[in-house]
């Protein structure tokens, strides 16, 4: 078998990497992986991932770090790389008040080798993942890629601003098409232990408090991890246009996205669910807003439906339902319950 263009997709192991590489991977694509498997949370979920992708002959897999210059630079020479897809990064809102220096390492400095390397070795599309952190506490909503950025109330927001800065000088500069994929709540099966849907979930199941922030009046706009990949896919040949807008003296090939469901959903709304999926109640604990969190996301995507023709569309009940069914059968949980 022949397989079509070789895309170096960084942060494989990750939630949505791995759900990205393995469709790419179905879509006849050779795929490249590199993920360095830190502790952030638990590596043997992210290794059960990478032994799924491994299963593809047309898979590779190299175990390093962006930040490691030297070493992804040796990649790209080695390989004739036609698209990348950064989705590497130290993610988490709360995480960043304990480790700041990580999310300089990875989503800064790890993001500059990884567009000097694209621009040194003529990449056709450079797709990052940024974050809908970026829109801080804006009040106007829903969030449009045309609003104000410039307040973000975390570290981990501010580093995906500095991505997308970066990038348009990157594109600006050297022509370097690059497109960047606001994030919005990506949640489902295989998902990362330290979000919320995920603890709750567990919490629940093992009789456990859940901490409910801000008194539960939250709203997040929840984002299935397929339509997440859907957008990129459709994203991935769509190189960006040059800007022309009359208010922008640049005319870089160069784009922003959001991808999100277009539909908040309330914090106790989301909880009914889960307790619905799993059939049990929660036993809650309401406590104020934390440091860096927002009270509501929203994202418009009418770019994103006229450039791609896509919007996502999974409810909150359909997705949640998939991920409990996956939670269920990962950690044997339906086999304990006939041995109970």
């Amino acid at each position: 078998m022949t397989f079509s263009k070789t895309i170096l997709i960084t942060g494989c192991a990750g939630f949505i990497g791995f759900h990205l590489s393995n469709r790419l991977l179905l879509d006849n694509y050779n795929i490249i992986g590199i993920d360095n498997i830190n502790s952030y949370y638990d590596v043997d979920l992210k290794h059960a991932r990478l032994n799924l992708l491994k299963k593809h002959k047309n898979f590779s897999f190299v175990l390093s770090s962006i930040e490691d210059k030297e070493e992804l630079e040796k990649i790209f020479s080695q390989n004739d790389i036609d698209i990348v897809i950064n989705l590497a990064a130290q993610a988490g809102v709360r995480y960043s008040l304990e480790n700041p220096y990580a999310y300089i390492q990875s989503n800064v400095i790890g993001f500059m080798n990884i567009l000097e390397c694209s621009h040194l070795h003529q990449i056709e599309h450079l797709i990052y993942a940024s974050s809908s952190s970026v829109y801080g506490a804006n009040k106007k909503i829903p969030f449009s890629t045309s609003d104000n950025v410039d307040y973000p109330v975390s570290l981990y927001a501010a580093t995906k601003k500095v991505n997308e800065l970066m990038a348009h000088t990157y594109s600006h500069l050297y022509d370097l098409p690059t497109t960047g994929l606001r994030f919005f709540t990506v949640y489902g099966p295989w998902g990362r232990p330290d979000m919320s849907y995920f603890k709750f979930t567990k919490a629940i199941m093992n009789g456990e408090k859940i901490q409910v922030f801000n008194s539960g009046n939250m709203k997040r706009d929840f984002t299935y991890i397929d339509d997440i990949v859907e957008g990129i896919v459709r994203i991935l040949e769509k190189k960006p246009e040059r800007i022309q807008l009359p208010s922008i003296s640049s005319n870089a090939p160069y784009k922003i996205y959001n991808i999100g469901n277009n539909k908040p959903v309330e914090l106790m709304q989301f909880i009914s669910v889960i307790e619905e999926k799993i059939g049990g109640k929660a036993l809650k604990e309401f406590l104020p807003m934390q440091p860096g969190d927002v009270p509501i996301t929203y994202a418009d995507v009418q770019d994103l439906e006229e450039d791609i023709g896509f919007k996502p569309k999974t409810t909150i009940n359909e997705g949640i339902g998939k991920f409990v069914d996956w939670y269920k059968e990962f950690y044997d949980l339906d086999r304990d319950e006939e041995k109970n």
